[in-house]
């Protein structure tokens, strides 16, 4: 009988699934029969972006949390796929920091010349997923809005791929409840041009934060400040950006931080990071943990050690991405088709416990992007996926965290070698600051599209 797998999510993660598995059967494999649940009306996940908030049209808490002007924050060399580069797909070299709408063209292009769709089953969100002890199976209870029925399959193998970028982490603060502007979260923030001429504050000290002040203050924000818990971001800022230690307290419109300074503020958006949520899952399937390089209870980043029927994609904290993705997607593949066999449980949990505590010895960026490329080199190193030059991607890397400490705006400027092809990366025709226009024709033309700049703060 054939064997039947489900796979929760087509976003990067589940398609890269796919994608695997359709490798695997062209050449020659058997594979088994895959089924591929994505509550979303179209594939991407996180890159495919909705102006939705709160509640989607179904009812279902939004899941992405992309925005209007976002562009890569780190090289598109560090994303590249090893089987179809951004040359193949756009027909020339394209510069090195696209933005989203690129990003998702060049992620639907290899799944849509894999012909992998039809295994997807769109607008249709998981409610829960139990393993039965005697059957050896997995009962997969989803709801497909399109007809409006909830339904239950029998599966031999669950493969968790929704992602840990969509349940928004919210903490509250002394006074919230009578500030008189906006409290968003990032994953509600959709539009720089909202805060145009406004007073912003920003809490967080990561990615999220350092991202969503920059778009705020090119397209206009009057102010930014930053805050952080334990350590600024400490970047070359605009005169109209200051960094603060920690926020204690709001009123209508003031913010009170930890140096006792204030500030007039119009609005407060929260970059407070997300959690790993998995309501649908039951409690002896769901892991639990922050993001962090190395989640404890996954043998090889992926497999659930108290149950090695189920797998998880894409739960660490990530330098790498769309090719770690890879790398445990033709991972997981490998173990369903039987091709690497798994040890017993005792010799998972000390493998994993062994990578945690070599995890817990990192203290610099350098290290901790050769710990993920370590780790994605010992997958690829037991299949079939194409090897890269990892190495080199750490070097990029590292030349990327140059450029940010040089000037967080002019960053994006930088373009890249291809560790793919070789080819060198173009520059863009316009400096991130002043590039306005975040559509895909604008950034592929050979010149800008309109000659609108940016008014200097």
């Amino acid at each position: 009988m054939t064997q039947r797998v489900a796979i929760i999510g087509a976003g990067p993660s589940g398609l890269a699934q796919l994608r695997a598995f359709q490798s695997a059967q062209a050449k020659g494999a058997e594979i088994p029969e895959l089924v591929c649940f994505e509550k979303q009306s179209d594939w991407g996940g996180l890159w495919n972006y909705t102006w939705r908030t709160g509640l989607d049209e179904h009812g279902e808490p939004v899941h992405g949390s992309m925005y209007r002007y976002l562009w890569s924050n780190g090289p598109k060399e560090c994303l590249e796929f090893a089987d179809y580069t951004f040359e193949e797909h756009f027909g020339k070299p394209i510069a090195s920091y696209p933005p989203r709408e690129v990003l998702w063209d060049y992620i639907k292009g290899r799944v849509e010349k894999a012909g992998v769709r039809d295994y997807i089953r769109f607008n249709c969100p998981v409610r829960q997923v139990t393993y039965d002890a005697n059957s050896g199976q997995f009962n997969v209870t989803a709801h497909d809005h399109n007809t409006d029925t909830l339904t239950t399959e029998v599966f031999d193998y669950v493969i968790c791929a929704s992602g840990h970028f969509s349940t928004p982490n919210v903490p509250e603060f002394p006074g919230f409840d009578h500030f008189g502007g906006r409290i968003l979260h990032a994953h509600d923030f959709r539009d720089a041009l909202e805060f145009k001429d406004k007073d912003i504050l920003i809490v967080g000290a990561s990615y999220s934060a350092e991202d969503i002040g920059s778009q705020c203050y090119k397209y206009g924000a009057r102010s930014i400040t930053s805050c952080y818990r334990s350590a600024p971001m400490n970047y070359k800022w605009p005169k109209n950006w200051e960094e603060k230690p920690a926020l204690e307290s709001v009123d209508v419109d003031h913010a009170y931080f930890a140096d006792g300074s204030h500030k007039k503020i119009d609005a407060i958006i929260l970059c407070t990071g997300y959690l790993h949520h998995f309501p649908f899952l039951e409690e002896s399937l769901r892991l639990k943990t922050n993001n962090r390089l190395w989640p404890l209870n996954l043998y090889k980043g992926v497999v659930w050690e108290d149950n090695p029927k189920l797998f998880y994609l894409g739960m660490q904290d990530q330098w790498y991405t769309f090719n770690m993705f890879d790398a445990q997607a033709w991972y997981v593949r490998d173990i369903l088709l039987g091709r690497i066999p798994l040890p017993d449980q005792a010799s998972m949990r000390a493998d994993s416990q062994a990578w945690r505590e070599r995890e817990l010895q990192l203290t610099h960026a350098k290290e901790m992007y050769e710990y993920q490329g370590a780790y994605i080199q010992e997958l690829i190193e037991a299949t079939d996926y194409p090897t890269f030059d990892i190495a080199g991607v750490n070097r990029t890397f590292l030349e990327w965290k140059h450029h940010k400490k040089e000037n967080i705006m002019t960053f994006r400027d930088y373009s890249y070698t291809s560790l793919m092809t070789g080819t060198p990366s173009p520059a863009h025709h316009t400096p991130w600051l002043d590039a306005l226009d975040d559509s895909m024709e604008a950034y592929l033309a050979d010149t800008p599209l309109n000659t609108k700049t940016r008014k200097a703060s």
